[in-house]
């Protein structure tokens, strides 16, 4: 199994930045997880269970989430979804591959997050979750186990979206 959660990017200025920091963005959450696929999917053609891959993405695909501050983060991870459908015709039978769209989950990168000075803006975030909160990461880690384990056996090309409602 495969869990590839690299990914992110500050909030920057879309008008102003740089080409460089754009492919930088893009190199890290749509190349890198292409690339970790491809390596994992030699591996796993040739083991007689093949394997799971599984992307993690961001509720930011969709369009207008996350405002032009992570456009290219957004870009890049609706790039992933698209690619996880591709590659999971491309790499089965013997390898399934699933995408899970995050919304807000509580981390440690979060923590700046939580702890905002003017907290109407957070709470109007979490206002806008039907579930009335933020993921855990141990939610996550559920879903992951699902969808490499035999229960999700006819599961491959999916994104599932793990946003609370959000989107």
């Amino acid at each position: 199994m495969l869990v590839d959660n690299a990914g992110g990017q500050p909030p920057v200025d879309i008008s102003t930045v740089s080409p460089r920091f754009i492919q930088a963005i893009i190199d890290l959450n749509l190349t890198a997880p292409i690339v970790a696929a491809q390596q994992a999917n030699r591996v796993m053609q040739q083991q007689p269970e093949g394997g799971a891959i599984i992307n993690i993405s961001s509720q930011a695909s969709m369009p207008g989430s996350g405002g032009s501050s992570l456009a290219p983060y957004g870009a890049a991870k609706a790039g992933l979804n698209h690619v996880t459908r591709s590659l999971a015709n491309a790499f089965g039978p013997k390898v399934r591959v699933n995408c899970i769209s995050l919304g807000w989950v509580v981390t440690e990168a979060m923590a700046d997050l939580l702890l905002p000075e003017d907290r109407s803006e957070w709470e109007a975030t979490i206002a806008r979750i039907p579930l009335g909160r933020m993921g855990t990461p141990d939610e996550i880690g559920g879903l992951c186990l699902f969808l490499a384990s035999p229960a999700a056996g006819y599961v491959t090309g999916a994104t599932l979206w793990a946003d609370g409602g959000g989107t």
